[in-house]
């Protein structure tokens, strides 16, 4: 191939990149508008409902941190409503590079992916958030009052959605890396006890409360998820195309 041939192709993915990226701005303007427009329920019904349900007192300690909130709050739900957008730009831009047999599963990976995320984010949102404040507000004596900052509040709610939202997808990622050979189900078996320590490691250093309820409440799922992987694990062997003998 000429110069000019290896050119074409690659201002052509250029192209394409560049057409995913515009699609992929206007869905977030479009979704941070639609979560300016309901700002208020955004903020008062869903972010701060979880700290007046557990009697936490929020303050703000700087200048603009109240415009900075709202911004910050927009700009995540609105990240969060163009999401699927988003992700669908970035499965049209890999789907021409793969085979017909690799687009099915990757359309399955995709909504699972979703799925998994999602549901992480509701079991913090209602479980672990509200059982980590109900602590936090309860604990120590009644003459030291608890002021939180809505910014460190707003953190450390971000955080804590995020990290388990992630953390839900350790199906997904056993099954891939199952499906390349890397891991087996034996393999997560014989080292259960191992994974058990590691679970209960990340469920300390990701808590921010060190109360043992809270860390158990935020282990409790990952060993249900790890469960739920070996068997995953198992599924995607036996998926797994067998190899032919050469005579």
């Amino acid at each position: 191939m000429t110069e000019q041939e290896n050119e074409i192709p690659l201002i052509s993915h250029i192209k394409e990149l560049r057409s995913r990226l515009l699609y992929s701005l206007i869905a977030l303007i479009i979704g941070t508008v639609i979560a300016g427009v309901f700002n208020e329920f955004i903020i008062e019904q869903l972010v701060l409902l979880p700290a007046e349900k557990s009697g936490m007192v929020l303050q703000n300690l700087r200048v603009f941190g109240q415009p900075i909130l709202y911004f910050k709050i927009i700009f995540v739900a609105g990240l969060i409503l163009s999401s699927p957008v988003i992700l669908f730009q970035v499965w049209l831009f890999i789907k021409p590079a793969l085979h017909n047999h690799e687009v099915k599963w990757s359309q399955s990976i995709a909504i699972f992916t979703t799925i998994c995320f999602l549901s992480g984010v509701v079991f913090s949102y209602l479980v672990l958030v509200p059982t980590m404040l109900d602590f936090a507000s309860s604990f120590g004596t009644k003459l030291i009052n608890n002021q939180i900052d809505v910014n460190y509040y707003l953190s450390f709610l971000i955080m804590l959605l995020l990290s388990m939202g992630i953390l839900f997808e350790l199906p997904i990622l056993t099954y891939i890396l199952s499906r390349a050979g890397i891991i087996t189900h034996k393999t997560m078996l014989k080292y259960w006890r191992h994974s058990l320590i590691v679970i209960l490691i990340v469920a300390a250093v990701l808590t921010p409360t060190p109360d043992p309820i809270s860390q158990s409440i935020f282990a409790a799922p990952l060993c249900v998820l790890y469960v739920i992987s070996i068997f995953v694990a198992k599924s995607a062997q036996k998926k797994k195309p067998k190899e032919t003998k050469i005579n």
